[in-house]
């Protein structure tokens, strides 16, 4: 009778098709996940799409098997064991390496319509129907912005944006709120 090990085999392409896919989904990932995206297949653990989790497993299940049966001459049950938690150490550094990527990323970029609501204060003079200039903070920046009003606004008035007109913004004075205890009144 002929026996075939396929203990070691089957480690080495846990090492090797979980190794190049992990490797694609860090160069891929916008691909990959716009994909995951587009067929609503949306699923994380701590932030951290499943699919880095499960490739990172599968090929240190790989490693942890090669390093049980070459390295302590282990049997297919206690090297699966030893690739079992080698895999789980592999998806928890996956998880650690993933979320600081994901940390680094850039913030979401915003659009002008995000502002529609938010304070700002005239820095141009507004002329009734013609262009000036507001200043006003938003996401963690500031930004000078072109806008237009139905009447005059002169610089230093705290306008609110209404609305949106292609790349300028339409204000109007802000109401002013009624003062807290002791304190002035917010424009």
């Amino acid at each position: 009778m002929i026996t075939i090990d396929l203990v070691e085999p089957i480690f080495v392409l846990c090492v090797a098709v979980g190794g190049v896919l992990l490797l694609l989904t860090v160069l891929l990932d916008d691909i990959l996940g716009g994909l995951l995206d587009f067929l609503h297949l949306g699923f994380d653990i701590g932030g951290v799409t499943l699919m880095p989790l499960v490739l990172a497993f599968v090929s240190m299940f790989g490693v942890g098997g090669l390093f049980g049966t070459r390295m302590f001459g282990l049997g297919a049950g206690e090297a699966t064991l030893m690739g079992i938690g080698f895999g789980v150490v592999g998806a928890g550094i996956a998880t650690l390496f993933f979320n600081f990527l994901r940390r680094a990323e850039a913030p979401p970029a915003f659009s002008l319509a995000d502002m529609v609501g938010e304070r700002g204060r005239v820095t141009v003079n507004i002329p009734a129907r013609k262009s000036g200039e507001v200043i006003l903070s938003y996401g963690g920046s500031t930004h000078n912005l072109t806008a237009t009003a139905d009447t005059d606004i002169p610089a230093g008035t705290v306008v609110v944006i209404a609305e949106l007109v292609g790349s300028t913004v339409v204000v109007k004075p802000a109401v002013a709120q009624p003062a807290a205890e002791g304190g002035t009144p917010n424009a």
